[in-house]
């Protein structure tokens, strides 16, 4: 018996579309015919006979109304010039009522926003442009100062404050007033002071990873008050020409707002003491540019070593701490690279002309060049990290030679200082978390305040937190690692977490050796190095330090923790350790310098002679050879 076919020939196929309400349709697919019936009448397409292509260049038929379009209506050839034709023809067609009752009805159409496009809100423009300083004085609200600091003013009424020391003689403040105010336009009271450092001097370009692509962010939402916070910043930034409205570029980021923190503002810590601190006071707002970094060719600028630095800022009398006004937005960026750096916000899409926070390579840049304008200074009496300059001197008229001729290279490069974060003649000040004066480097009271104001860690995170926090100052604390070996057990892996009195013990120690920490000096290049080092069952420790009138000064402390294996060693073995990690850690201090070590293992001293030690020992024996040692 044969099968019956999948569906009958002469059953046509009726399909369910919308159009089927109105017509009949019949779909014949084999025979490739379809049939359709409107209002009675029958209308047949046959399927197989039509093609999408003719079968030869015959069977084409060519139409060409347009051209018989344009000379019945226009008559072009009846005139001379087509043009002038068509412009006076334009103008007859219709009369000026009828216009008008067009655009009318046009404007009378309500306009319905498409659903794909996102919302833009009116950026008003402000009632008041930012005008420089110098041209119109702005009205500061001035904080109140610690005692060995005051306000001076550079134009008349009070206009145009700066910070300098208390402590100066009238003629000594006479000379650094007339100082500031001859290089006064190298300072800046608003952000309209701002020039832009020359780009013959230094631009920033963003110079992307091969293959990479544009990427366009959605913008954020805000509540209200930090919609305002928005608004008022691209106001400012547009009415200075720092930033320009983009409607074409191919990449957007979106923008955020966090906490600022501007100034100096004096507090009172628990002990009723007058420490200086820079609250949060304001907000900033910032672009998110994880893609945009993510895409860029990382530029490996070297940074200054801090310790290093703040060593040679030490010992002197007086300095002069600077700090650039909004330094990133003094540097301008490559036009090329502009749109790279496209922001979005609910007030449109904008680019900037001078470099933003958030890009990875802003700092390398920015130190880049502030090398280059101060490469000749550095070192000699200016310090420089990143928008942070140093200056110093031996005397009064030393340090203020040496501000007038930082000054002068500020104005002939445009380089403009932030007021309020410039501290002119002062004998003591904060450097990077560090208390810099002319006995040498201490703790900032401010940050131990936070960190002895903290309660006990309740979880992991917060150990690693306090240790985090400490762990800045640990060049001022000795046996550091020993200390916190309780804490530091706490961190290892699928270790259970429990507080105990070991652990409560070393948290409060931490935090006494802190509050009285001492004060680290500088080395004095001239005198031997003293390495004094120890080893306990778990942690090896070192001091370094020198002698000067017979009285000892230290400048580092460092310590480490042994790992499994060196826990198995001798107490010999240990003590050696000791002082290799010593020699290591301060390497760069010890070479080419006399050094004496100190250890309670006398043994140490018999064991550079001996021949037949085990091959661990030989091995570290030879590493002490390139330093000048006496045990």
């Amino acid at each position: 018996m044969e099968e019956a076919p999948l569906h009958d020939r002469e059953l046509p196929i009726l399909l369910g579309r919308p159009f089927m309400a109105t017509a009949k349709t019949i779909i014949d697919v084999q025979n490739g015919l379809l049939t359709m019936t409107v209002l009675g009448e029958t209308v047949q397409f046959k399927v197989f006979e039509s093609l999408s292509h003719p079968s030869s260049s015959i069977d084409c038929c060519s139409i060409d109304v347009l051209d018989s379009l344009v000379f019945s209506k226009f008559l072009l050839t009846q005139s001379n010039d087509p043009l002038q034709y068509v412009l006076s023809q334009s103008q007859n067609d219709f009369d000026e009522e009828v216009l008008m009752e067009m655009v009318a009805a046009l404007d009378a159409l309500k306009q319905y926003p498409s659903t794909f496009s996102r919302l833009i809100e009116p950026l008003e423009p402000s009632a008041t442009h930012l005008i420089p300083s110098i041209v119109k004085p702005p009205k500061l609200d001035l904080k109140p100062l610690p005692s060995h600091l005051k306000y001076a003013y550079l134009a008349e009424f009070e206009t145009l404050p700066v910070i300098i020391a208390s402590d100066l003689t009238p003629l000594e403040e006479d000379k650094l007033i007339r100082v500031l105010k001859e290089f006064k336009s190298a300072i800046g009271w608003s952000i309209a002071d701002i020039k832009g450092v020359s780009p013959t001097m230094c631009m920033h370009r963003i110079l992307l990873e091969e293959g990479a692509k544009p990427t366009r962010e959605p913008q954020r939402r805000f509540n209200p008050h930090m919609k305002e916070v928005v608004r008022a910043e691209v106001l400012k930034l547009l009415d200075v020409g720092i930033i320009y409205p983009i409607s074409d570029s191919k990449w957007a980021s979106a923008v955020h707002v966090v906490p600022k923190r501007i100034g100096i503002t004096v507090v009172k810590n628990e002990h009723k003491e007058l420490v200086q601190t820079r609250p949060a006071a304001s907000w900033r707002v910032c672009t998110d540019y994880r893609k945009l970094n993510s895409d860029t060719r990382k530029d490996y600028f070297p940074m200054p070593f801090i310790d290093q630095m703040l060593e040679r800022l030490a010992g002197h009398s007086y300095y002069c701490f600077l700090d650039g006004y909004s330094g990133y937005n003094q540097i301008v960026i490559a036009p090329e690279d502009q749109e790279k750096i496209t922001f979005t916000c609910p007030f449109g899409t904008f680019a900037y002309r001078r470099m933003p926070f958030g890009l990875c390579n802003a700092p390398a840049t920015f130190q880049r060049c502030m090398l280059a304008i101060f490469s000749d200074m550095i070192e000699r009496f200016i310090e420089v990290f990143m928008d942070d300059f140093s200056v110093f001197g031996s005397s009064f008229d030393n340090c203020l030679n040496h501000l007038s001729l930082v000054l002068q290279r500020c104005q002939e490069t445009n380089l403009i200082l932030n007021w309020e974060k410039c501290q002119f003649m002062v004998k003591q000040g904060v450097v990077l978390g560090h208390v810099i004066s002319n006995k040498g480097i201490e703790v900032d009271k401010a940050k131990i305040d936070i960190i002895s104001n903290m309660a006990a860690p309740a979880s992991v995170k917060g150990v690693r937190s306090f240790l985090g926090h400490a762990g800045f100052y640990r060049r001022f604390i000795k046996d550091f690692s020993k200390i916190t070996h309780p804490l530091c057990n706490l961190l290892a892996k699928d270790v259970v977490f429990h507080f105990d009195k070991d652990c409560m013990n070393a948290f409060n120690t931490l935090k006494r050796e802190l509050t009285s920490a001492p004060i680290i000096m500088a080395p004095d290049w001239s005198l031997p190095f003293e390495l004094m080092c120890d080893a306990s069952d778990y942690a090896i420790g070192a001091v370094l330090g020198q002698r000067v009138n017979k009285l000892p000064y230290v400048i580092y402390y460092a310590s480490r923790t042994l790992n499994d294996a060196q826990l198995n060693y001798s107490t010999t073995e240990k003590e050696l350790l000791a002082v290799v990690f010593a020699l290591e850690k301060f390497r760069s201090y010890l070479v080419g310098s006399k050094v004496i070590v100190y250890s309670d293992h006398a043994a140490l001293r018999f064991l550079l002679t001996k021949k037949d030690a085990k091959p661990r020992l030989i091995r570290w024996i030879l590493l002490l050879q390139e330093f000048d040692l006496e045990i």
